[in-house]
């Protein structure tokens, strides 16, 4: 657990936005399997999005993770030439609402346009919104495919099989189509 106290001290003076993680990290403070499970990586970004246990700590959904993978969204979005409009959405997955306007206030102070649902919607009232509004990507906070504690963060291009990676492109030395990585998972996952 010593490699991970400063992180752990760090996110004690630093996360009191929401005081759930606090009282969560206060709780398991002795516990260094419990410390080590939550700050040994970053959550991982995988194919549909990110999941992971609602909770405190790098390897966690919660308001500090959805944003550093809002993040990665806005840069990519900024970085393209896709519209720089996102609709988003959530289902009633726990801590859904918030992960939303922390999404939005992550996309507006990046110059991007946010479209939120305000009600619950399932995932296809995203993707129609997604292309209805002209929008470069949108958000579904959802746990339609999840364990009850998780709560996923995902983007989507308004298509049913969600974002994929960017056009296969062809390499200067070989002439043969690559496909480049994920732009966001150099953001969302660890280094």
């Amino acid at each position: 657990m010593m490699q991970y106290q400063s992180t752990l001290d760090l996110w004690l003076a630093r996360a009191v936005e929401d005081p759930d993680l606090a009282a969560e990290l206060e709780a398991v403070r002795s516990d260094p399997d419990a410390v080590t499970d939550r700050f040994y990586r970053d959550l991982a970004f995988g194919t549909g999005g990110l999941r992971g246990v609602i909770g405190a700590g790098t390897n966690r959904m919660n308001l500090y993770t959805v944003r550093r993978a809002t993040q990665g969204l806005a840069d990519y979005l900024n970085a393209s030439g896709l519209p720089k409009k996102v609709a988003i959405a959530h289902d009633s997955r726990r801590k859904g609402e918030l992960f939303c306007r922390e999404a939005t206030r992550v996309l507006a102070a990046n110059g991007i346009t946010a479209y939120l649902y305000p009600r619950l919607e399932p995932t296809p009232a995203l993707s129609w919104a997604t292309r209805y509004l002209g929008c470069g990507a949108g958000i579904c906070v959802t746990g339609w495919a999840s364990p009850r504690r998780t709560s996923p963060w995902c983007p989507s291009s308004g298509s049913p099989t969600g974002i994929s990676p960017p056009a296969p492109t062809p390499t200067p030395r070989s002439g043969r189509p690559c496909r480049p990585a994920w732009p966001c998972a150099t953001r969302c996952t660890p280094t």
